[in-house]
């Protein structure tokens, strides 16, 4: 089933309906919606030669044109790649050349950038808030949206890998319906008064939360700075009233913190959903207190979106079951659409309170990753998903997360693989090994910090190590901090003790 059918379906039973706002500032009720929506796909179809199943990228923050796209690409039967706008230039394109993406959507000022580095199979690159986009919408528009089987790729999803390389995780049509009935049976209600808001990137997490807010014809917001403000968030709120965001962990803290300073409790936000990385205890516990019981948690993986476990807000705000601590601080208890297990090496489930890989299996999971048979031959093993997390369950089924096996950093709410880190530093002429890990933050959760081990006789720079960094890879994954070593620590076997390196914090 396509998924613009149920953007169709809302605009001919609640065409007047608000949809699209940019701010309090109406962009388009559902009608509209729909219709540019399905007149986009026309232009792609009919002027631009996209085929169904052909792969279309976007490279753009957050903007309600960035919805009005997806649900025409979808329209048209094609396969979404949305890139985060975060990414270096060269990751971006890389990502484009990857997934042969016929055409780039970018923001105008990435579409500069990008614009030297574009693979040949892209035919066109055009601006998402510039006139020729504008022009797409001016077509009559598809009558029905393309016909498209439950098991097609809508989004492809890219993720790092722990080879340094993104993989592009294929997310089905089956997978999005798994992942939105059960985010409506088993963490919250959304009903047609409703509004999301996407402080956090469309292209990641909080785009996936569109569905259920489609479907009941709720409204979506992207305020005026088209990111994470929480004055804005904070100031918004009351005006637009049942309000629900996605928001990374360290981006919970930083709204509580300016909530309590500003004597604020969260007026018109109705549910904040947790997620991508684990949350301290301490700092959820301060988030009730402060805000009340608008908080509802969430564990997957780009390979199972948003689709592993929950805690909903009735368990993140109770406060009288004997071991509420301990379930505070898990991800909660599986979706119904999945079996999630905890398993040892080879894939023999454990005993309530051993630690092992945590195993899902179920409709949420991806298809594979994208060409590439090998890295999904070691993921996908027997119908179920090795996730690479460490955890145990408790006797009541609630799942808690030990630590991450693939070394994974999360800074604000962005996975950051340290292999892909040490291969850029790893050029520098004077650089003789590198680990990258993680060190925790307050405001972060987590910062990338390298150890270097130098070349004899040499002295690497640090604005060069810095440098090279930002000329190879995103902002965000460049370290705080670069700690020069004689050596590093190692093992009988050679290989580099990170754990050591760890208590050096």
């Amino acid at each position: 089933m396509n998924l613009a059918i149920w953007l169709v379906r809302a605009a001919k039973t609640s065409p007047e309906n608000p949809a699209l706002l940019r701010g309090t500032d109406l962009v388009a009720d559902y009608r509209e919606f729909s219709r540019r929506a399905a007149a986009i796909a026309c232009s792609l179809q009919n002027d631009l030669g996209i085929q169904p199943g052909e792969r279309i990228s976007i490279l753009s923050s957050n903007d309600t044109r960035y919805l009005e796209l997806l649900y025409a690409i979808w329209f048209a039967g094609a396969v979404a790649v949305p890139i985060n706008a975060k990414l270096h230039v060269r990751e971006a394109a890389w990502i484009v050349e990857n997934s042969d993406s016929r055409l780039l959507f970018a923001s105008r000022k990435l579409s500069l950038e990008i614009a030297s580095l574009l693979p040949a199979c892209v035919d066109k690159c055009i601006e998402i808030d510039g006139d020729d986009f504008a022009k797409l919408r001016e077509n009559d528009g598809l009558g029905e949206p393309v016909a498209r089987a439950m098991n097609d790729t809508a989004w492809l999803f890219y993720t790092s890998g722990t080879t340094g390389r993104p993989k592009g995780v294929m997310i089905t049509n089956g997978n999005i319906h798994a992942m939105v009935f059960s985010y409506l049976a088993d963490i919250d209600e959304v009903y047609s008064r409703d509004a999301v808001l996407y402080a956090a990137p469309i292209s990641h997490g909080a785009g996936l939360y569109n569905f259920q807010h489609v479907i009941k014809a709720a409204r979506h917001v992207v305020p005026e700075s088209a990111g994470f403000s929480p004055a804005e968030i904070l100031g918004l709120a009351p005006k637009l009233n049942n309000v629900h965001l996605f928001a990374a962990p360290t981006m919970v803290r930083r709204l509580v913190d300016y909530a309590k300073s500003s004597g604020l409790n969260g007026e018109g936000i109705k549910t904040i959903i947790y997620g991508g990385g684990p949350m301290y205890l301490a700092d959820i516990v301060d988030a009730v207190d402060v805000m009340g019981p608008r908080f509802c948690q969430i564990y997957g993986q780009g390979e199972a979106p948003m689709a592993i476990t929950a805690l909903p807000r009735h368990l993140v705000a109770d406060r009288k079951h004997p071991r509420w601590k301990e379930r505070l601080a898990s991800t909660g208890t599986g979706q119904s659409c999945v079996e999630v297990r905890v398993a040892d090496a080879q894939g023999k489930p454990l005993n309530g309170g051993e630690t092992g890989e945590i195993l899902v299996r179920g409709a949420a999971v991806m298809k594979g990753y994208w060409r590439n048979d090998e890295e999904t031959a070691n993921s996908l093993r027997d119908g179920w998903l090795w996730t690479g997390d460490l955890g145990s369950f408790d006797e009541d089924g609630f799942l808690t997360l030990k630590d991450r096996s693939k070394d994974v950093i999360i800074s604000g709410g962005s996975n950051i693989y340290p292999r892909e880190v040490e291969e850029v530093l790893l050029n520098h002429p004077q650089v003789h090994e590198v680990a990258v890990v993680g060190r925790p933050s307050e405001k972060w959760g987590e910062e990338v910090v390298a150890f270097i081990a130098k070349k004899p006789g040499e002295q690497p720079e640090i604005a060069e190590l810095d440098q090279l960094c930002l000329d190879n890879i995103a902002r965000f994954k460049r370290p705080k901090e670069y700690i020069i070593l004689p050596e590093l620590p190692k093992n009988n076997y050679g290989k580099i003790l990170k754990t050591r390196l760890r208590e050096y914090f």
